[in-house]
């Protein structure tokens, strides 16, 4: 069970199904000790009152001066009768008895079970003992119904049971509202992540709960150091371009224009541009940043004036003024950059860009109305330096590639497809 809420409540389900059961039992054997007690203490009152009223005559009979006067003692068979006997004769019993005789074993005090006339189990109190003036054992013997013990019970256990049920309801429902409660700080703790993620804060802040006060600052020291290094990486590159373009440009400026390794430097320097754009986007991504993007096409777009009018192409956009992207600024320019470039490069007229942004994430549409590329051509344009233009026209061939790179590294993809304006439309899908 990987749930930290259900282990918490089949704990607490446990321990209170196992306490409630406990208290039952140890309640019901007290209410069992309480209830057999009560019918004893009963039975021996009528014993003590037989045994006062037994007297020896002159000539050594004995003679039973009163009796208990209890009308469960006159009910035939009711299994509460009394019997005071010498030696081996009945010397008086009650009228419950009818015919029957109480015949068990010898002692001074005895309390135990016994069946009676009519099949009924006992519960019997029987004393023996010897009067002066008469060498006769006497025995008195008085007797309850087992099923009016059990039936007391029943009545009282039955009471008791409910409420133990109802207090065990009660106290379920404040388990799992306690539960509810505990957990309420992971729950917040990890919607505030969430948020991180999606851009819309930078930090987690402090919960309410010390418990978990450690672990959100080992977060937050995590995100700082993710924040250091991405930094630190970022330099390291940009002081590797510059250390590899320098040389590479000198050796194209050193040879003629007409030399072969002029083509052999335009790869390498391809070539050089992939790996490293490769090298940034592979590394760790900034959380907890969002970029609007509706500036973003704007400035795209501004520096991309002079080829739409070189080209007479006009860009038509559609993003609504609150879309965001979680994620980095120059992430989101790079894709739509290279998206909007593309088109206005292949477009006849026309180009359109449209955002649309929902609760499942950001979709970006960039459609021209160019000759678009055939389906076999999708691949090799996504393949890194892939081109389908090497007849002349300007451009490394990467631009689509590091698009479905960065689209990847945040969580989405790159579709081609045909656009309704007869071009190509290149279509990000990114998660919220």
């Amino acid at each position: 069970m990987r749930s930290i809420r259900a282990r918490l409540l089949l704990l607490a389900a446990a321990w209170l199904g196992a306490a409630l059961l406990a208290a039952f039992l140890m309640v019901s054997h007290l209410l069992e000790d309480f209830v057999t007690g009560r019918f004893d203490a009963e039975a021996d009152a009528v014993a003590d009152a037989l045994t006062g009223s037994i007297e020896a005559t002159a000539d050594g009979r004995i003679t039973v001066d009163g009796v208990p006067i209890d009308a469960r003692f006159g009910l035939p068979l009711s299994g509460w009768y009394w019997q005071v006997s010498a030696g081996e004769r009945a010397v008086a019993r009650s009228t419950s008895l009818l015919d029957g005789r109480l015949d068990g074993p010898g002692g001074s005090f005895l309390s135990g079970h016994g069946i009676g006339a009519d099949g009924a189990v006992l519960r019997v109190l029987r004393r023996e003992f010897t009067i002066p003036d008469s060498d006769a054992l006497i025995a008195v013997t008085v007797t309850a119904p087992v099923d009016q013990i059990r039936d007391s019970l029943h009545q009282i256990r039955r009471p008791l049971a409910f409420s133990l049920i109802v207090l065990g309801l009660g106290l379920a429902a404040a388990s799992v509202i306690q539960v509810q409660a505990g957990l309420r700080s992971l729950t917040r703790l990890g919607a505030d992540l969430r948020r991180v993620r999606a851009g819309q804060m930078d930090r987690l802040p402090l919960p309410d709960v010390s418990e978990l006060r450690a672990l959100t600052s080992e977060i937050n020291a995590a995100l700082d150091q993710n924040a250091t290094l991405l930094a630190r990486a970022r330099q390291h590159l940009g002081n590797l371009a510059h250390s590899l373009k320098t040389p590479l440009a000198a050796l194209r400026n050193e040879l003629p224009p007409d030399h072969g390794g002029q083509a052999l430097i335009t790869r390498m320097d391809r070539l050089l541009g992939w790996h490293l754009r490769r090298a940034r986007q592979a590394g760790p991504r900034l959380l907890g940043q969002r970029t609007p993007v509706p500036p973003v096409i704007d400035d795209i777009l501004m520096v991309l004036r002079w080829p739409m009018q070189d080209r007479g192409v006009t860009v038509r956009t559609d993003c609504p003024a609150e879309a965001g992207f979680a994620g980095e600024r120059q992430d989101l320019e790079e894709m739509i950059g290279n998206l909007a470039e593309n088109a206005v490069k292949w477009a006849r007229s026309r180009v359109q860009i449209t955002v649309s942004a929902s609760a499942a994430g950001l979709c970006i549409r960039v459609e021209d109305d160019g000759a678009g590329m055939a389906d076999t051509d999708a691949p090799k344009a996504l393949i890194r330096g892939g081109r389908l233009d090497e007849d002349g026209a300007s451009g490394s061939g990467l631009g689509l590639a590091i698009v479905a790179d960065l689209a990847a590294l945040h969580g989405g993809r790159l579709r081609l497809d045909r656009s309704a304006l007869g071009g190509l439309a290149a279509i990000v899908d990114l998660p919220a």
